[in-house]
């Protein structure tokens, strides 16, 4: 992280100036050429904001926040950024949304809907970036709250976006943390409608149509609150990007026996290792032969636990296990903790869950699955960091 030095800091003191490392440019453009978008217009998108967040995050965890982290996680940002232009930011508590922009134009501050109007999206500080390529540096001109956008923005029903007029833009983005401070009751956010919950025919019908890459807009295609309910599911959102890339199937777990865990999923933290089966009733020639088992890792309180999936005895029994453990040999799973299993557009079915009623070396569910292809989403309670709904299919 450092600190631009330019005739420019002079004029606008109050403006933060950050340096665009040289070498990080060109590293960024590959890992963005290699990440994948639909068009050049996305791919630069995803460029523009790589190259703040690269910048931005180093000097925000070393002046104010050491363990601000990309929301929802790294993994899932170029999904996002196909579709919308920012990248959220956890600080503590609350959360920011950096807005890069190349426009010379300080004017106004626009923020498109979806970081206003998605309730696990909303922010309470939206952050005016200007991206300057030539000189190498990125200007953070101000800021403005959830509450001044809704409150005070314009909203513009033709590209979904809030415009803030700039003289209401706070220039200072100090003035965050110094308000944290000084008022830490106060308002940063107002509450939004719910968006509606999607029968999964619905669903899959819209992501046909929004995920065909041929459609230039898709976020003004379909009606905004269905266009925020698929955003809002993470597990939708990534079917999304990767229709829109044109990739098959990347998170079957059948596939993923066969041939090795996607290249996708790997991103998102599962892996495959081959165990013996421990449940209970593992007899025999079954007990010997070595099963491979997806795991994903997870912090929950600050511990480290494991997802385990694999399927109970020969995968053509279509019956399936769900393991919740610690990561640690001999840790156990604490009185309390939930696993639980809902179908792909979020509703419960009969034995989806389980609840530790004092501390166990596991919490598990056995599930016997059609032969259609279902697609399953996990929770854990406590809620894992950085959590978003994963589909797997079977």
């Amino acid at each position: 992280m450092t600190l631009h030095s330019s005739i420019y800091t002079l004029e606008n003191p109050t403006h933060l100036w950050l340096d665009i490392d040289e070498t990080d440019k060109a590293r960024i453009w590959q890992q963005t050429q290699k990440q994948g978008f639909s068009t050049s217009s996305r791919r630069w998108v995803g460029y523009l904001n790589r190259l703040t967040l690269n910048a931005f995050l180093p000097w925000l965890q070393s002046e104010h926040v050491t363990n601000a982290t990309v929301f929802p996680q790294p993994a899932a940002l170029p999904g996002i950024w196909e579709v919308v232009n920012g990248t959220s930011i956890n600080i503590g508590t609350k959360k920011l949304v950096l807005i890069p922009t190349e426009a010379l134009d300080l004017s106004e501050l626009r923020v498109s809907q979806e970081w206003v109007d998605i309730p696990n999206w909303i922010a309470d500080y939206y952050v005016a970036v200007q991206v300057n390529l030539e000189e190498g540096c990125i200007r953070i001109w101000g800021y403005a709250t959830h509450a001044q956008l809704k409150n005070q923005a314009t909203y513009d029903a033709s590209d979904r976006a809030y415009s803030l007029d700039g003289e209401a833009v706070i220039s200072n983005i100090n003035i965050i943390w110094i308000a944290q401070q000084l008022c830490p009751s106060e308002i940063t956010r107002v509450d939004v409608a719910a968006l509606p919950t999607l029968p999964l025919a619905q669903a899959e019908n819209l992501l046909n149509r929004v995920g065909n890459p041929a459609v230039v807009s898709p976020r003004t295609s379909i009606p905004f609150a269905n266009w925020g309910a698929l955003l809002e599911h993470g597990g939708w959102r990534q079917k999304l990007y990767e229709k829109r890339l044109e990739q098959q199937q990347q998170w079957s777990v059948l596939e993923w026996i066969q041939i090795g865990v996607s290249d996708f999923a790997q991103r998102f933290g599962w892996g495959s290792v081959e165990l013996e089966p421990s449940f209970s009733g593992a007899r025999g020639s079954e007990s010997a032969t070595l099963l491979p088992t997806m795991v994903r890792k997870l912090t929950v309180l600050g511990q480290q636990y494991e997802l385990r999936v694999q399927p109970k005895g020969d995968v053509k029994n279509h019956v399936w296990r769900f393991e919740l453990r610690h990561a640690v040999k001999g840790q156990y799973v604490p009185t309390g903790f939930k696993l639980q299993l809902l179908t792909e557009d979020l509703l419960p079915f009969p034995g989806n869950q389980v609840q530790a009623t004092t501390s166990v070396e596991r919490l598990y569910l056995e599930i016997a699955m059609g032969e259609s292809g279902e697609g399953l989403v996990w929770v854990v309670e406590p809620t894992p960091e950085n959590f978003e709904y994963e589909v797997l299919f079977f």
